[in-house]
């Protein structure tokens, strides 16, 4: 861990993103973070790809870990990921590059590479397939326990999360998001309830990472994560054209809790999903959960090296 070096990048008059990097061969690769993740979340891959020759480069988004938060919280969207990526990648000078996306961090990456395919030379998503931008149906079909519905609502999830330190709400949301099945709360049940003081965490991570994860997010809080992306979800993407034509693989967990989202298996079975990314391998894990890539780090890593040696 000591490899990775870390900087910020100043975007506009004010605003700092952290940004970690190992590395210095001629093609590089941006990771893309989820929820409660942060730039950390990619250690095994970054350490991996520069030993392959590769400059691996991840950041923390806006008001995520060491990050300058958005100067509007209420205004802030997905459109600011987009842009900070754009600037850090001019800011360091990388022609063209390739993405790494895990959750929520997928959605950037796949419109990146359709607003600027220019820049992009592959997309490398986890967890989570193309979804074909408009708004979300899920209201339709999951219950109001359904923790994303839970977690948009103002001041409930404030209140569920202030019962405890910020260490054990990122250690119980990692326990939750390595089930295999949707978190999703009863009517007198908040999420924070769905785990037993007493569950051990997943094999795979350590106190170590817990402290880590808890020490970055004491500095940040959850005020962004709970905006980007839970409140601004709905945010419509008017593209002219939402086909991702680059090279994609999508890397996904059989027991990842996420493909049991309506509609999410046609995404990454059959050719639907690749109507909307034509260029697509799809590789499933069986044992993998949503943090696949901590969970089985060496498989992944072989998988996301063959998929940037064959395209690069």
């Amino acid at each position: 861990m000591d490899r990775i070096q870390h900087k910020f990048v100043k975007v506009g008059d004010a605003l700092n993103l952290h940004v970690a990097e190992i590395g210095s061969g001629e093609n590089a690769v941006v990771f893309l973070h989820g929820f409660p993740e942060i730039w950390y979340s990619w250690r095994h891959q970054m350490i991996a790809l520069a030993d392959a020759g590769f400059r691996a480069i991840a950041f923390d988004y806006r008001g995520y870990g060491l990050s300058d938060p958005p100067p509007q919280l209420e205004k802030a969207s997905w459109s600011d990921i987009l842009n900070d990526l754009l600037h850090i990648v001019q800011a360091l000078h990388l022609p063209k590059v390739f993405l790494v996306g895990k959750d929520f961090g997928a959605r950037p990456a796949h419109l990146f590479s359709v607003l600027h395919p220019e820049r992009v030379l592959g997309v490398v998503t986890l967890g989570v397939p193309f979804v074909p931008p408009g708004p979300s149906l899920f209201h339709k079909v999951l219950p109001e326990g359904f923790y994303i519905f839970r977690w948009k609502e103002p001041g409930r999830v404030e209140a569920d999360f202030g019962r405890f330190d910020i260490k054990t709400v990122v250690r119980n949301i990692y326990i939750l998001f390595s089930r295999s099945e949707i978190p999703i709360a009863n009517e007198k049940q908040e999420i924070m309830d769905l785990v037993e003081p007493d569950t051990p965490l997943p094999l795979w991570f350590t106190e170590e990472d817990l402290a880590t994860y808890g020490a970055l997010y004491e500095k940040s809080g959850f005020k962004n994560a709970l905006q980007v992306p839970y409140r601004s979800f709905d945010k419509v993407f008017n593209l002219q054209d939402s086909v991702v034509r680059v090279p994609a693989l999508f890397i996904l967990g059989e027991k990842d809790y996420f493909l049991k989202f309506p509609g999410i298996e046609d995404l990454t079975k059959g050719e639907k999903a690749r109507e909307h990314v034509p260029n697509l391998e799809v590789t499933f894990i069986p044992e993998g959960t949503h943090f696949v890539q901590e969970q089985f780090p060496e498989q992944v890593n072989r998988l996301i090296l063959d998929f940037l040696t064959k395209h690069t």
